[in-house]
């Protein structure tokens, strides 16, 4: 039994055995209800779903049999409800649930394709249903978190069959179907026990190949670091040891950080489409999670792993410091995080079955390595100013501490310690205290266990109790209310260390933490200071008048967390007696004597906390002196008589002057009576004594004038009610059982305790005695029952002269039964509903649960609940216009007829649970100080009781919640039925609080009872066709009809349905703008969720019998055409649901085509409507109605169309008759050209219909199905710059395709003419209606089509190539790319017209052509040259390709940029379509053998070719810089030439350098990885030179460069370029080889091997002595960065090097002898070497950095460019080390700090 159940109150505790039997009772009857062969029965079992989370949430105990046969129903619940979205998010849903919880004990088999069909089915296929986009999303969560649930079940051979499934998804990496490959990949591979053996290092190397074909691409790393993370972690027996230093490499380059002045994030990442991105999950931040959990696993004894985690550490380490924070920040704190978290749980997970993992264990060496790593983290980002990462770092220190204390704790320490010194930076302060909080439990236990292990010698225990001490004194201090976080800091501190003390006293010796004075002592001062703190407080808002003012509105204390209350508990709770008699004198002293009205909530928690913890004692010494005190100011105060044993005489004598209150004592009196009705909530059976007192102050508070001592009565009554008759646990606070190990502290404990010896006794429960119930049925019958007599006296008899005194009285009446009844809860019993039958039931159960024992009796609640319906009308009435009377009486209904909300919001509301998950006050299971390992996080022990206590009071709030919901059995009670149709009149009442008040409690009612629902939309929906209605009639019945209950309703009860859409349809004649617009959102929310519809509905829509819904289809559509005088919103809506009805209908196989064919023709006549808005909705509905394709060639694989249907579809006929007639498409082709917006600005405007910006967001979702087929064109990545913006709507496209395939060869005579006529307009809307036409035509693949072709398309074709209008380019590529778009999910089927239309483009243009038309042609060839799909290109293709690349590399120095750019730009996309070509036949060499094609491919002239001509241009363009810069006088003939040549090399340049930018841009980059590294020299030697644009373009590919990562095969190379780059003649080629060295180091550190790096620093080494300045210190610049990276070998040498070197230097010089010797460039060296090991270390202060800044320092007194560099870096040294100056400097010797001080100061003007 969970431990929550077993501390239950004793009688509920009792009940809960009783559930294993009820659970198995509604198995069986969910069983019964689903009947495999009718699939409506779904919809019956919904009901049950509810009831089946119950028994989840309440933890109860359910026998595995059971839950193992629902799951399997369910499972089959869920494959047969296909077109049932609903019902699979809600069973999805629950069966997540139920195998997440019982994961480890169910044995099942789940087969793995149904999931994947159904994702499919519902979300990636062309036919999306009708349901609303919100539903949608649901369902994907659902259907992916149950594969996520399911994979654990999956047999043996899933995983090789999803692998072989998705492959060839992922065999184009640049056509969007990889993207979902890879997302189906992530989602479905199964790692479990059956399906480890597929795991080899074959499929490791496949899966790195795949990973590495898309670079920097977000959304790709991260579904492959995840993959690869659960393989890591679950196969144990694959050895990664080859794989560590290309992984590693892959984590560090995932993190975007700047590296070297760079930027942040990655210029070009690949784009991935919406939708994808959408559906997966995929953050677009770096995937730190995978990789942590990664790094964790990889972790072994004697694997190489761990240097390279250090390595990883050291690089990123600078950029968790505060002062380099960015848009990084937040990934590298998840790194943190889950690091550790994952660490522990790995530790967790060997120390609970040690023998299984004993070769991978980790051990203490291993342990103690990785806390180091961890901890350079934690100390750059303690004091961070990003509030998650410090907090972050503090939870990262508790949970590191109990692994690894003696290294967290003398951090800790000393970390406290200097934030106490240095005072100027408060937040330190703060997060040093929740350090010390968070790892207070293991400080304590590592210095008083018994069990302690030497801790090493020179560390001593005091060190950590005084640690403990001295924080608490310092807490002290922390108390201020001028700063909410640090007080908040200190009182979390005190609660959390005293958390872990057994008893606080000054007697026990063996532990005193108070090393400075005696506990008692510090605990005089505490309360000193609290009090002074309440005394300051300032209350946040000015304290409203009126209900809503709670006792509790208090100051931060109280709102911004519990720590305040918690502390105040856990302080009174562990002292010992004599110490608390001390506590308790002082404060009742302080309350007796101060009246604070601003904190009022403070001092009532504060003696709250005294009464719990010992009752007797406090409610003699503070509840008596306040109620003495009340009676007596009350005495003093006039009276009206309303508030019950009022004599009868005050009533009649209407006095004429009414008297008043002073403010002052009326503040007096409500502070008193609101801390007292505080401080008595726990008081229980010791406040019978007071009985008397407490009633008389009660009464005389109604009785007083003042509505503020009204209101302060009310919350005495129901404190005191709730005190006597609540269950609540007694001794939370106090310890039971002390640590075993540590006598000292208390024993924490674990909720999954093993049944041994850790049963902990459960807590002492206050069950109310017989006296304390008779005492609250008195208060009953004092002020519910005498109230209700009152409240029926008034109403019936006017016994008010006065309309003041009536509403008084009212008020103070309302005010008694409200507050009874929010005093009792659910302890009055609920209504009984009267049975269906006369066989009266017995109720059924499914869950215990119960605040209390029964108080009054169910008639009280009916008597009431009748009263009330009287009052209501009365109020209605004669004063409909007062709200406090309307407001007070709604919330009696809702504590009437909603049984147990108000549990349910106070469960909710709870305020200290929320931060029970702080660190403070966990515990983790593996705990390495006192070696006690649990199997679950323990916590102190008044927590769980706090846990049980709020689960009680769940429980309490459902146990009868859902008892009528699934049972026919029962109708409601008819005293619920008057209150629901109070609230319905009630809700629709002119006040909008009144509204709003009614409506919620009205859902409530109909949730629990959904027999009344269909009533009430019938009566709301009459509301919006009345024509007289008033606004807020209106606002009110939409604000109800659009809530949830009511939309779900809708999908089954066929006469609220058609009442709503009417209801809707029928409103426009509402003038009013807040009206319209509320019937609108009605109107999207009902769209947004649209569920379907069911069978019964659909039938009833199909029976023509008279009056039935049947006529609602034909009234629907006689509103949808534009003749009807409609508003066109309404037109729109109305077409909307015509779609909709149409759509669900077709799931039915036997509804009638009638209206199918009707509608499909009534939305083509739409395409011209003259509303834009309609015109679109009439593009997405023939996009979804136009499905078959009988005119559509068939394939060659595909069967022959059977006789029956003889190529002519269903719809033909009927959409022929409107497209024949005269002049049709013209006038379409007219309206639709007004829908394309040609918007200079807006680039993103692909794919949403023209960047609507004639529509509003709420018409938007109107007309557009959200979820278009997510395969939406474009399939592939969208990346040419050239082609600009294109306003091209493939929607558009699509409708003509289909069309075409519905109707064959007349539709495209039909679009004939009008198509020529547009394609020679001039305006670019026409044009691009054109195209999109001729697009949709040209692949639509129908018969008739080809030849069609010869007659008049091509010749269309032609002319727009050779046109010599610019604006539509955009639009006619973007026709040209649909049209040879791929065919298929994968775009490897190839559509009919590709190669006549490729055949029409590559034909050469005449010799006239001017060169608009010769870009136009590159620009067309670009874009279809995209949509081919390399691996399967046929040969025709191929050769297409070869014969495209001669032409190119011949003309790669055209005069025109724009073609150059072209140029560039295909030819990467042709080179890697080749190379992607070569890969893939190599993988799978084809059948019919090797073709002389593959040959001609093999031999790779094209790259022979460029790589030769560039080696040549680039030394040309270099000589002819120099000789313009000579600027030579020679042969002026001979100048002419060379410079023609000259720039002809330039021009052949820029192509390449276009080329190498495209590839980088289109993620093609790595297949080309050997083409580029061999440009690498151009790129970086033409950063300078006198063509402006060359050097342009040769920064933008250098940028592109630097992120690129380039495998081991391809580094040889680029090394090279690299060393003798840097030996170049020019300097600027040497800096800017620099500028790359930095970023290539940092990105190839993991697999550089030992030599290459060695020449790298050998070469930057040399040229720190460069003849030029800025070479030199750019080498120390990069000589920096390098040292920080992690070759701590290297860096070391280096360092000795240049220090003994500087040594002699500054010796020689010295002498003055030899001072000519030396160049100015040896000894600016020398000392750039110093200054780079001295910024290598930006805040840190190693043993040898002391000697090396005061020797820098000591060159000073140098020459000019030596004299700078060094005052330059001291200044930057003292910058970087200023926050921990205090203690660095303690490094330093005197003379040192005074040699630094001499450079420091700037030196004298006079000097």
């Amino acid at each position: 039994m969970h431990l929550y159940n077993g501390w239950l109150p004793p009688p509920v505790a009792e009940e809960t055995k009783k559930e294993k039997e009820s659970f198995a009772r509604v198995v069986r009857c969910v069983k019964e209800l689903h009947r495999p062969d009718d699939p409506e029965s779904v919809y019956a079992t919904l009901k049950w779903i509810s009831v089946i989370e119950l028994y989840v949430r309440a933890k109860s105990d359910l026998s595995v049999e059971d839950v193992t046969e629902l799951v399997e129903i369910g499972l089959q619940i869920f494959h047969s409800s296909q077109d049932k979205l609903y019902a699979q998010v809600r069973w999805g849903n629950v069966l997540v649930r139920l195998m997440n919880k019982y994961r480890k004990k169910l044995s099942l088999k789940v087969e793995w394709r149904p999931l994947y069909d159904t994702l499919i089915h519902a979300h990636f296929s062309r036919s999306p249903g009708p349901e609303g986009w919100r539903l949608r999303q649901r369902h994907f969560e659902a259907v992916t978190s149950l594969t996520r649930s399911c994979r654990r079940f999956f047999p043996q051979g899933a995983a090789s069959d999803i692998w072989s499934e998705f492959m060839s998804l992922l065999e184009n990496p640049w056509h969007n179907s990889s993207f979902e490959g890879s997302g189906f990949v992530r989602l479905f591979l199964p790692t479990n026990p059956e399906n480890q053996d597929f795991f080899s290092e074959k499929w490791i190397n496949n899966c790195l190949e795949l990973w590495d074909s898309i670079p920097n691409c977000q959304f790709w790393n991260g579904q492959w670091a995840a993959v690869l993370a659960r393989v890591i972690k679950n196969c144990s027996s694959i050895d990664w040891e080859s794989y560590l230093p290309m992984l590693f490499s892959r984590f560090l380059n995932m993190f975007e950080v700047p590296v070297a002045n760079g930027s942040g994030s990655y210029p070009f990442s690949v784009d991935v489409p919406r939708n994808t991105r959408f559906l997966f999950p995929n953050r677009t931040m770096t995937p730190s999670k995978s990789i942590a959990q990664s790094i964790v696993y990889f972790l072994k004894p004697g694997s190489s792993a761990h240097e390279h985690f250090q390595k990883l550490v050291n690089l990123l380490e600078q950029y968790y410091h505060p002062s380099n924070g960015g848009r990084w920040t937040y990934s590298l704190e998840r790194f943190l995080l889950n690091l550790v978290v994952a660490f522990q749980k790995r530790l967790q997970r060997e120390q609970q079955n040690p023998d299984s993992l004993s070769t991978v264990c980790l051990g203490k060496p291993e342990r103690i390595a990785f806390v180091d790593v961890v901890l350079k983290l934690i100390d750059r980002g303690q004091y961070s100013k990003n509030e998650h990462l410090s907090e972050t770092v503090a939870a990262a220190t508790s949970i590191l501490s109990y692994v690894e204390p003696s290294l967290v704790l003398p951090f800790v320490a000393s970390r406290f310690h200097l934030a106490l010194e240095t005072t100027t930076a408060t937040h330190q302060l703060k997060t040093a205290m929740m350090s010390v909080a968070f790892a207070g439990r293991s400080i304590l236990q590592s210095s008083m266990s018994s069990a302690k292990q030497e801790l090493g010698g020179d560390m001593d225990d005091r060190m950590f109790v005084d640690l403990i001490g001295i924080s608490l004194s310092n807490a002290l201090l922390g108390m201020d209310a001028n700063d909410p976080p640090k007080t908040l800091a200190t009182m979390q501190l005190i609660g959390s260390i005293f958390s872990n003390m057994a008893v606080l006293d000054d007697s026990s010796d063996d532990i005193s933490i108070m090393t400075m004075a005696s506990f008692s002592e510090w605990l005089d001062e505490f309360l000193c200071r609290l009090i002074a703190l309440l005394q300051h407080l300032e209350p946040n808002s000015v304290i409203n008048e009126g209900l809503s003012s709670s006792a509790t509105s208090g100051t931060f204390l109280v709102e911004d967390g519990p720590y305040y209350y918690c502390m105040l508990e856990i302080l009174l709770g562990r002292l010992s007696g004599s110490l608390y008699s001390q506590a308790l004198k002082k404060i009742s002293k302080f309350v007796r004597t101060n009246i604070l009205p601003g904190a009022i909530a403070e001092v009532g928690l504060l003696c709250c906390a005294c009464v719990h913890s010992n009752p007797e004692e406090a409610v003699a010494q503070i509840v008596e002196p306040m109620i003495l005190a009340v009676i007596s100011s009350l005495k003093e105060t006039p009276v009206t008589g309303f508030g019950g044993k009022g004599s009868a005489d005050t009533l009649g004598s209407n006095k004429k002057d009414k008297p008043t209150l002073s403010p002052a004592l009326e503040a007096a009196i409500d502070y008193q009576l609101k801390v007292l009705s505080v401080a008595i909530t726990y008081a229980g059976s010791s406040l019978l004594r007071y009985k008397d007192q407490l009633i008389e102050a009660i009464s005389s508070a109604f009785n007083s004038s003042s509505w503020k001592v009204n209101g302060a009565g009310d919350h005495l009554l129901r404190s005191l009610l709730g005190s006597l008759i609540f269950y609540y646990p007694m001794d939370q606070y106090k310890c039971l059982s002390r640590h075993p190990a540590a006598p000292a502290l208390e024993e924490w404990i674990s909720t999954k305790a093993s049944s041994k010896d850790e049963q902990v006794a459960p807590s002492r429960w206050h069950v109310p005695t017989k006296e304390e119930i008779q005492f609250a049925n008195e208060l009953l019958d004092l002020h519910l029952q005498s109230a209700l007599d009152d409240l029926l006296r008034i109403c019936q008899s006017n016994i008010h002269s006065d309309a003041g005194d009536e509403k008084t009285h009212l008020k103070v009446t309302l005010l008694r039964i409200d507050s009874t009844l929010q005093g009792v809860l659910s302890c009055l019993p609920d209504f009984r509903p009267s049975p269906r039958h006369d066989k009266v039931q017995e109720l059924p159960f499914f869950i215990a649960g119960a605040s209390g024992p029964s108080v009054g009796s169910a008639e009280m609640r009916e008597r009431t609940a009748k009263t009330i319906h009287e009052a209501c009308k009365y109020l209605l009435e004669k004063k409909s216009d007062d709200s406090i009377l309307l407001i007070l009486i709604i919330r009696i209904m809702d504590a009437l007829g909603n049984y147990g909300s108000l549990e349910y919001d106070e469960w909710y509301n709870h305020r200290q649970a929320w931060k029970l998950e702080s660190a403070a006050i966990v515990e983790p299971p593996a705990n390495f100080i006192t070696e006690f390992h649990s199997k679950g996080k323990r916590r102190p022990r008044w927590a769980l009781v706090d846990k049980a206590y709020m689960h009680n009071t769940w429980r309490s709030s459902q146990s009868s919640y859902h008892l009528f919901r699934t049972d026919g059995n029962f109708s409601p009670p008819e005293s619920l039925a008057l209150l629901v149709d109070d609230l319905l009149t009630l809700c629709l009442h002119n006040y909008e609080t009144v509204r709003v008040l009614a409506g919620k409690s009205l859902l409530k009612l109909l949730k629990r009872w959904p027999p009344l629902l269909s009533k009430c939309v019938l009566s709301l929906s009459e509301n919006l066709r009345n024509q007289d209605a008033p606004e807020y009639v209106v606002l009110g019945s939409c604000g109800i009809l659009s809530s949830q209950s009511v939309l779900k309703h809708l999908t089954t009860d066929p006469k609220s349905f058609s009442s709503f859409l009417l209801g809707i349809l029928s409103s426009s004649h509402h003038e009013s703008m807040k009206s319209q617009k509320a019937i609108i959102e009605l109107f999207v929310k009902y769209n947004i969720h649209f569920a379907g519809l069911s069978r019964n509905i659909l039938r009833s829509l199909d029976s023509h019998v008279e009056g039935s819904t049947g006529d609602l289809v034909s009234q629907i559509s006689s509103m949808s055409f534009d003749s009807s005088s409609l508003h066109w919103r309404y037109n729109l809506m109305a077409n909307r649901v015509l779609l909709l009805l149409t759509m669900s209908s077709r799931i039915d196989p036997t509804f009638s085509f009638k209206i199918l064919n009707e509608t499909a023709g009534h939305f083509l006549k739409n395409l011209k409507s003259q509303l834009p808005q309609t015109r679109i909705l009439a593009i997405s509905a023939l996009n979804t109605l136009l499905k078959e394709s009988p005119h559509k060639m068939k394939g060659k694989d595909q069967p022959p169309v059977s006789s029956q249907e003889n190529a002519n579809s269903s719809l033909d006929s009927a959409l022929s008759q409107i497209f024949q007639e005269e002049g049709f498409f013209r006038e379409t082709f007219e309206s639709l050209s007004h829908i394309h917006i040609t918007d200079t600005d807006s680039s993103s405007s692909r794919g949403n219909h023209g960047s609507s910006s004639f529509q509003s967001m709420a018409d938007k979702s109107i007309t557009r199905f959200y979820f278009e087929f997510s395969a939406s064109w474009p399939r592939t990545p969208s990346w040419i710059s050239l082609l600009g913006s294109d306003i091209f709507y493939p929607s558009f496209a699509r409708i003509f395709k289909r069309l075409a395939q519905e109707c064959g060869v007349p539709v495209m005579l039909a679009l004939k003419s009008p198509l020529e006529e547009f394609c020679n307009a001039k305006e670019r809307p026409k044009q691009c209606v054109a195209a999109e036409t001729l697009a949709g035509l040209l692949h639509s693949d129908v018969n008739g089509l080809v030849s069609e072709w010869d007659s008049w398309i091509m010749v269309q074709l032609q002319n727009v190539i050779l046109g010599q209008s610019v604006e539509s380019i955009p639009e006619w590529a973007a026709c040209i790319r649909y049209a040879v778009t791929g065919k298929g999910k994968q775009g490897t089927k190839i559509p009919i017209m590709r190669q006549l239309i490729l055949d029409c483009i590559v034909a050469p243009l005449p010799s006239t052509a001017t060169t608009t038309v010769v870009s136009k042609r590159y620009a067309f060839l670009s874009a279809a040259l995209i949509e081919l799909s390399p691996p399967k290109m046929p040969v025709s293709e191929v050769k297409l390709h070869i014969s495209l690349l001669d032409e190119l590399i011949r003309n790669m120095s055209h005069s025109s940029a724009q073609i150059r750019e072209a140029i560039g730009v295909i030819l990467s996309v042709l080179c890697s379509n080749i190379r992607l070509r070569m890969s893939y036949q190599q993988k799978h060499p084809s059948e019919e053998g090797r073709t002389d094609v593959d040959s001609q491919l093999k031999e790779e002239n094209w790259f022979k070719l460029i790589s030769a001509r560039a080696s040549e241009a680039v030394t040309n363009i270099q000589q002819a810089s120099i000789s313009d810069s000579l600027d030579t006088s020679a042969d002026v003939d001979m100048d002419a030439q060379s410079n023609g040549d000259s720039l002809d090399d330039v021009k052949w340049m820029e192509t390449l350098f276009h080329f190498i930018i495209s590839s980088f841009k289109s993620g093609r980059s790595s297949y080309l990885g050997d083409i580029i590294a061999g440009f690498l020299y151009p790129v970086i030697s033409l950063q300078e030179t006198s063509h402006k644009d060359l050097s342009t373009l040769a920064k933008a590919a250098f940028e592109l460069l630097k992120w690129r990562v380039f495998p081991g095969s391809h580094l040889q190379k680029v090394i090279e370029v690299i060393l003798s780059s840097a030996e170049d003649s020019n300097w600027r080629i040497r800096s800017s080889t620099l500028t790359y060295l930095r970023t290539f180091m940092y990105r190839h550190t993991f697999i550089l091997a030992h030599e290459e790096k060695q020449k790298i620093w050998k070469t930057v080494g040399k040229l720190l002595v460069d003849s030029q300045v800025e070479v030199r210190e750019h080498a120390a610049a990069v000589l920096a960065g390098l040292m920080k990276g992690g070759d701590e070998d290297f860096a070391a040498d280096f360092r000795d090097r240049s220090y003994a070197e500087a040594n002699s230097i500054h010796k020689k010089r010295n002498r003055r002898k030899s001072s000519s010797t030396q160049s100015i460039a040896e000894v600016h060296g020398a000392v750039l070497g110093l200054v780079a090991s001295v910024l290598s270390v930006p805040y840190d202060m190693p043993s040898w950095l002391p000697d090396h800044v005061t020797l820098l320092a000591r060159f000073a007194g140098e020459p000019t460019p030596v004299k700078s560099t060094v005052t330059k870096a001291v200044a930057e040294f003292r910058r970087t080390h200023a926050d921990t100056w205090n203690i660095q400097k303690d490094s330093f010797t005197e003379e040192q700090l005074e040699v630094l001080a001499d450079t420091s100061s700037s030196s004298s003007y006079f000097a």
